[in-house]
């Protein structure tokens, strides 16, 4: 591919996003003392406006709590007690967001603070009162900054870099025509460790393999890449859902000014080709998954290569309690997650027609409402 036709693909993602989420981490946030780098915060908050003005509704997901909350307290040291760290993120947080709003308001705009835990995401009317609650503050002409609720997200306080990217995939996920920009402390996804004499920049994916995968998984030893298998994870997650992602420098103070002008910086990684839409987005991406239904090798290769549904005989054994309409995963004998969907049937009623034909639940449940027990057009396959 030529320099020519990578320039194009730039554009045309760019140009067809009507949604900009646009997540930065806390290595990108915070000096070298870890606190909080309020003179950056005020360049991607001119980045952002840039963005909103061009009309597209503009989201970002922002850690940083954590060091802002460290400046405030005058800590020279991140706190390694849970306690503590949830007190710190607590003080912080109140701080970031303020620092959000001055910034954005010497722009003309306002921060609208919305905070998500997990389980926010997980239940389907959650998701779109979420989805709902960011639309009117784009209508409000405001900046919606996202963040995972630190102050009670134990997994995201125990790490240095949390689980923020993926949190972003999941917000772009609630979007349509979405692009969702990562900003890293290294200039994007290189083919060697970024350090290394001769590795250079990759500057288009067209698809995410096991092979692009590796470049973050065979490096993940080396300090200046860390990070980037959460970023490639939250990647192919976007991209399934038809969404372009650019991972990009987050230290360069006109990186998003450049993006928005379709220049070649950071990489790009382009939508998959059959991507998910509406309620199956949501079952692939933010959905608990209440239990498991253990197939046999039969059913398991019906849906990876025919994407038929899932009958009752090809079910071998239930994992966990739940009720009609949970999501599950369906696994083979090997443990290998095949696809999640939504259960038509009870976990003790599929436990009791597992392994029989389908003309048969009726006499064994005195009911059929649905011959599948999981059906196709609520069913996604594990990306």
């Amino acid at each position: 591919m030529t320099d020519s036709d990578s320039s194009q693909l730039r554009h045309a993602a760019i140009e067809g996003a009507r949604c900009v989420v646009v997540k930065v981490g806390t290595r990108v946030l915070t000096d070298p003392q870890g606190k909080l780098d309020r003179r950056r915060i005020e360049s991607l908050a001119e980045g952002l406006c840039q963005i909103a003005d061009t009309g597209r509704q503009t989201v970002m997901v922002s850690s940083g709590a954590v060091g802002a909350g460290m400046g405030k307290l005058n800590l020279d040291r991140r706190p390694t007690d849970l306690a503590k760290l949830q007190a710190v993120a607590a003080v912080g947080q109140a701080d970031l967001i303020q620092a959000y709003e001055k910034a954005l308001a010497g722009c003309g705009r306002h921060a609208a603070q919305v905070l998500l835990t997990r389980n926010d995401l997980r239940r389907r009317d959650g998701y779109l009162h979420v989805r709902n609650a960011l639309a009117s503050i784009h209508e409000l002409g405001a900046v919606a900054i996202v963040n995972e609720n630190d102050s009670v997200a134990v997994a995201e306080l125990m790490t240095t870099f949390g689980d923020n990217d993926r949190l972003a995939a999941q917000v772009a996920g609630l979007l349509d025509q979405a692009l969702l920009i990562i900003l890293s402390d290294v200039d994007g996804l290189y083919d060697g460790p970024p350090d290394a004499t001769g590795s250079r920049r990759i500057d288009l994916v067209k698809s995410l393999d096991e092979e692009i995968l590796g470049l973050a998984q065979d490096h993940r030893s080396t300090l200046s890449k860390g990070g980037m298998s959460s970023k490639l994870s939250a990647a192919k997650l976007a991209t399934a859902h038809g969404h372009s992602v650019i991972i990009g420098p987050g230290r360069d103070d006109a990186v998003l000014e450049k993006i928005l002008r379709g220049d070649s910086i950071g990489t790009l990684f382009l939508p998959t080709q059959r991507t998910l839409r509406g309620r199956r987005r949501w079952i692939s991406g933010s959905a608990e998954v209440e239990g498991q239904l253990i197939v046999d090798a039969g059913a398991a290769r019906a849906l990876r290569e025919n994407g038929r549904s899932l009958l009752a005989i090809g079910i071998h054994a239930v994992q966990g309690k739940f009720n009609a309409g949970a999501v599950v995963a369906i696994v083979d004998h090997d443990g290998n997650e095949i696809a999640r969907g939504l259960c038509n049937y009870p976990s003790k009623e599929v436990d009791r027609i597992k392994g029989k034909i389908s003309d048969m639940i009726a006499g064994i449940l005195g009911h059929r409402p649905y011959d599948s027990v999981v059906h196709r057009d609520n069913m996604t396959l594990r990306i």
